[in-house]
């Protein structure tokens, strides 16, 4: 733009969803599914896996954590907050393990990040 021209530029650009409602009920917004599920199917398998190994690595106390939040975690039908807080669980179980817990705490952010719960 030329200086002195008189000439405005208005930009309308956004860089995230744009919804507007008027009226009606039980509106939900838009509904993100944020990973493809074989990705997500994916990960979980691979998040089961590790825990399943990291489990004869720690105490009672953390295997009965690991063994109680699986279900949670690798069930669709579980509510996204529940579902969130069993995989913080996990890791902060895993996390108690040192360096063999990490490939855990890595399975859960990456499972947390691809449920966009991160």
């Amino acid at each position: 733009m030329t200086e002195g021209t008189g000439n405005h530029f208005t930009s309308n650009v956004h860089g995230g969803d744009n919804v507007n409602i008027y009226g009606g009920t039980g509106n939900q917004g838009i509904v993100h599914h944020h990973a493809p599920a074989p990705a997500l199917a994916e990960a979980v398998a691979r998040l089961e896996e590790l825990v399943a190994e990291l489990r004869g690595e720690v105490g009672p106390g953390g295997a009965r954590v690991l063994d109680s939040s699986l279900p949670a975690i690798t069930s669709d039908a579980t509510p996204p907050q529940t579902r969130r807080d069993a995989l913080v669980a996990v890791s902060a179980i895993a996390a108690t393990a040192g360096e063999l817990g990490r490939p855990v705490v890595d399975a859960v952010t990456q499972v947390l990040a691809l449920l966009g719960l991160g």
